[in-house]
């Protein structure tokens, strides 16, 4: 297994665990039930993979709903100079 692959896999399992969790033991039942002649086994995997992305995609529909659409930007200071400018500091040519 390459570089890539390992850290896409592990960035994957990272922000869903359940699902990432879910989807494999549905991608080994599919190569299990496919292998093995076993169809009730390969339909078993692949309901859990349907179910696993369609968990996935409920996830992300979510997370959209509940992210603002419009968001206001916070200042810390007023838009425009409400006070006076500072005076000009000028060095003092003779110190005390």
């Amino acid at each position: 297994m390459n570089a890539v692959w390992h850290r896409f896999l592990k960035s994957f399992y990272r922000k869903e665990p359940i699902s990432s969790f879910v989807l494999t033991m549905g991608a080994v039942d599919v190569a299990l039930g496919g292998l093995g002649s076993y169809s009730s086994l390969l339909l078993l995997g692949m309901g859990t993979m349907a179910g696993a992305i369609a968990l996935r995609w409920w996830q992300i529909q979510r997370a959209e709903a509940e992210r603002p659409q419009d968001s206001i930007p916070e200042y810390y200071l007023a838009p425009g100079a409400t006070s006076q400018p500072l005076p000009r500091l000028n060095p003092s040519k003779h110190r005390r």
